[in-house]
């Protein structure tokens, strides 16, 4: 099981196509990994459901059906600051994936016109256009020999609940940010709790590895986490509500990190 950030940057340094399908192949571990939640399924080994054997990449994609059910669903879902989607573009992307006629989608919204809806269809397309060819200027940077020069930015999770400028963390500045709060390691206590707004995210984001991706937490098992890291475990809680890198449910039953 891959943690939170390593989920978050292979989630961004993956391909299109592979972003499609859900799983990347990682050749440090020698398997294939859930992008949405970070499973792993080793290649090599073969993996029984009921009376039926598959191969490691077969499995991984039985495992997202299963898990999460369609990749489409759920990148349509992730926070519209990362889709750029308003909630009616989503409602219509829903629409055209189930294959409704343009008159169904209008009776399905309760107005409008078929004409709308073909307007909606065309500027969906032309955005298509525009997405590829910054992809292609962006893949064309990327390969410049005088990119690596800059410093690359940290993996924003995909349930970042803020994605503005408070983001944009270099590695070089987080790895800054961490010596200074973390003095005895990341794995240590914090010296101080940062006020400013980028120091505190690159801390909040750190704080969340402490936890299991794949467990849900009672609010005595955050609190004697947080605790062990910084005495006002409270506010860190709230904090890594607020910023998305933690959920709970409504009662506070249990909580569990993002990915």
């Amino acid at each position: 099981m891959f943690g939170l950030k390593d989920v978050s940057e292979l989630f961004w340094n993956a391909s299109t196509d592979e972003i499609k399908r859900g799983y990347v192949f990682s050749d440090q571990e020698e398997a294939y990994v859930c992008l949405v939640c970070g499973k792993s399924f080793t290649k090599g080994i073969i993996y029984r459901e009921d009376e039926t054997f598959y191969e490691a990449e077969k499995f991984a994609s039985r495992h997202i059906a299963a898990e999460h059910g369609s990749m489409f669903h759920y990148l349509l879902n992730l926070n519209k600051k990362l889709t750029g989607l308003t909630d009616l573009q989503k409602q219509l992307l829903g629409f055209f994936h189930d294959g409704l006629s343009d008159k169904d989608i209008v009776g399905e919204l309760g107005g409008g016109s078929t004409s709308t809806i073909r307007n909606h269809r065309f500027t969906m397309r032309e955005r298509e256009k525009q997405a590829k060819v910054y992809l292609a200027l962006m893949g064309l940077l990327d390969q410049r020999p005088d990119t690596g020069k800059t410093s690359s930015f940290i993996a924003v999770p995909k349930s970042a609940t803020v994605l503005d400028e408070r983001f944009a963390i270099t590695e070089q500045e987080n790895e800054q940010f961490l010596k200074l709060y973390f003095p005895y390691g990341v794995d240590g206590p914090l010296n101080k709790f940062p006020k400013k707004e980028k120091r505190k995210i690159a801390i909040l984001r750190q704080l969340a590895t402490r936890f299991e991706a794949d467990r849900k937490y009672t609010e005595k098992e955050v609190n004697e986490v947080l605790k062990e890291a910084w005495h006002d475990y409270v506010t860190i809680r709230r904090y890594l509500i607020e910023y998305g890198f933690m959920k709970r449910h409504d009662d506070g039953s249990a909580y569990w990190v993002t990915r």
